[in-house]
């Protein structure tokens, strides 16, 4: 896989991603296959229309998978880079519904203050692979 660039704004979400974070299987999971533990928060990105159908290539592309507990929804993970090539991943959750335009990512602290970042600023991701 080549790196793939998303673009879009930030937004605040509805805190469910926090929700995620915190459980042990998550952070266990994302330690193990990420190479970090995660801040128990997402940054949540609403990406432009191009962005959209980068994102809908990843489909195509080995992902992390992430095995739930029961109860939960799967989920997959992708390598990926904020700003000066932090080390964070890309979240796609398996969850019927879920805007395709959006897209949360994770990192090893709260990328929303590390970055100094609000909602409507623009970002950028890289997939890596």
């Amino acid at each position: 896989m080549k790196t793939l660039c998303l673009r879009g704004t930030v937004f605040s979400g509805k805190g469910e991603g926090a929700k995620y974070m915190k459980l042990p299987w998550v952070k266990k999971q994302m330690r193990e296959k990420l190479g970090f533990v995660p801040y128990p928060g997402t940054l949540n990105v609403r990406i432009s229309p191009e962005s959209v159908a980068v994102k809908k290539t990843l489909a195509e592309e080995k992902a992390i998978g992430i095995l739930p507990a029961a109860g939960f929804q799967r989920g997959k993970c992708y390598r990926a880079s904020l700003k000066t090539e932090h080390r964070c991943a890309l979240i796609v959750p398996e969850v019927a519904g879920y805007p395709e335009n959006v897209i949360e990512i994770i990192g090893p602290e709260n990328l929303r203050k590390k970055f100094h970042l609000s909602d409507g600023e623009t970002v950028e991701v890289r997939v890596t692979p």
